[in-house]
């Protein structure tokens, strides 16, 4: 597996090694594109003073060397005499048809003679660049250009120079930009491996003090003398994670604690009716209590381990929920007929009053879990004669089901910790020793697994209210 340290040193490489590389060219072909111009630009000069000397005087060409270098220093004086002797190095002239008329002092390399294509060109009136070798390897460049006399071509000069100079200073350029880019490249090495040691410092403390910790460190916090603004934020992100993994931590203690001191009651029971039981003979009559008061507590063991089970899958990181579009008014219609009957034996009146409502996001199977758990409570802690009412309305952002009882209500120092697990009241405790102090967390967690909240308000000889309260469907949120 790569470091990151590693990366970044080869990243930084590779960067600057492609933009050094892209400098290079383009430095390259520009100064190739100028020493062209210049010795293409030199090339036209003397050449088009040839042909105006040649113009000027169109004799010139027939008459001997000498008189042609006396007729040039007359027709130009002393700065067109030295651009001549100059011209006479590298000058030829050529009639149309190619033949030599007129050729200067021993120019600066031997070259093939021009073919008739060049010359044809030539003819057309163009101007026509070259560039070839010498014997020796060196290359030449030449421009061909016409001189016209009365508006005919009369002649074709050739004038040529060296490239040695050109080439040397190419190659010159080449081992400039070579040596320099790769100092340049040195020195990225170092700078990228002292920029990477310095950013990952933090992190390496980060790491070494998440390594060595155990959980007798679930308390520690990390704090880095960091000047950079990201590094502050992983220091807080990884605090926060902490503090969440320590209260996480401390509820599976306090949840484990608890379920482990809820499940005790009824194993004590269990073992000490099994062991008064065969303390001595008994009769069927006696064993058969024994064995309901064992059954009871069976049932309760169950139903706890049911509870703890459904929290579990609730407190895991994906809640067992399939959220789909959903008509709350009609599913609660359903459970409020199905529970009529219980409500009447128990001579309590439960009423249903809805609300046109939009639909909501949720499982209908936990949902009425919720709702079971709501109206189960309701329907228990409410005294014959009295009554349970479930209201469905729609709110500003959501749909509510609110569901209130005439029951004993809650004391004001209850209500911040009913939905905390285990904890009950001790009259609910006196009311229904069986109660496992689930049934609420449980509701809890529900509605917050479908984006919502459950709340309370009580009064103490009154009731309580238990208000369910969840987002409407949004057209976005439709699954595909």
């Amino acid at each position: 597996m790569k470091s990151l340290r590693s990366l970044i040193r080869q990243s930084a490489l590779l960067l600057i090694a492609g933009l050094l590389l892209v400098f290079s060219i383009l430095v390259y072909v520009g100064v190739d594109a100028l020493l062209h111009r210049f010795v293409d630009g030199r090339l036209v000069a003397l050449a088009e003073t040839m042909a105006k000397i040649v113009e000027q005087n169109p004799g010139i060409i027939e008459k001997s060397r000498e008189d042609f270098a006396h007729a040039a220093e007359l027709s130009r004086g002393g700065n067109e005499h030295h651009d001549l002797q100059e011209a006479t190095h590298s000058l030829l002239v050529f009639s149309p048809e190619g033949q030599v008329l007129w050729k200067g002092a021993e120019g600066v390399a031997q070259h093939p003679t021009p073919d008739d294509t060049v010359f044809e060109r030539v003819r057309r009136g163009n101007t026509v660049f070259e560039t070839v070798k010498s014997a020796e390897g060196t290359p030449i460049r030449h421009v061909l250009l016409p001189i016209r006399i009365q508006g005919q071509v009369r002649y074709i000069l050739h004038a040529e120079t060296s490239m040695l100079i050109y080439r040397e200073t190419l190659n010159g350029l080449v081992v400039l930009l070579t040596l320099g880019s790769g100092a340049a490249l040195l020195v990225a090495w170092g700078g990228s491996g002292w920029l990477a040691k310095k950013v990952l410092t933090s992190i390496d403390v980060l790491s070494t003090g998440a390594e060595t910790m155990s959980e007798a460190d679930l308390g520690k916090r990390f704090t880095l003398d960091s000047p950079y603004e990201e590094f502050r934020r992983l220091t807080l992100a990884f605090n926060s994670v902490m503090d969440r993994f320590q209260r996480s931590g401390e509820i599976q203690r306090s949840f484990c604690d608890i379920a482990a001191h809820e499940m005790k009651t009824p194993l004590t029971i269990l073992q000490g009716n099994l062991e008064v039981a065969l303390l001595k003979a008994r009769t069927s009559e006696e064993y058969r209590e024994a064995l309901i008061n064992n059954l009871e507590q069976v049932g309760r063991l169950i139903a706890l381990t049911r509870s703890l089970l459904t929290l579990a899958n609730f407190t895991s990181g994906k809640p067992p929920v399939h959220l789909k579009p959903l008509a709350l008014e009609p599913m609660i219609q359903d459970m409020v007929d199905e529970l009529t009957l219980l409500a009447d034996d128990r001579r309590i009146t439960l009423s249903f009053e809805s609300q046109t409502v939009p639909p909501v996001l949720g499982d209908a199977q936990w949902l009425k879990q919720a709702l079971i758990n709501l109206l189960d409570n309701a329907l228990h802690y409410t005294p014959s004669g009295g009554a349970v009412t479930v209201r469905l309305q729609a709110v500003e952002d959501g749909v509510t089901v609110a569901v209130e009882d005439t029951g004993h209500g809650i004391e004001p120092e209850h209500l911040p910790h009913l939905f905390e697990r285990f904890y009950r009241t001790d009259w609910a405790r006196a009311k229904d020793a069986g109660g496992t102090g689930l049934g609420l967390p449980i509701v809890k967690e529900i509605a917050e697994a479908h984006g919502g909240t459950v709340s309370v308000t009580s009064q103490v000889d009154k009731g309580s209210v238990f208000t369910l309260r969840l987002p409407v469907l949004i057209p976005q949120m439709i699954p595909a």
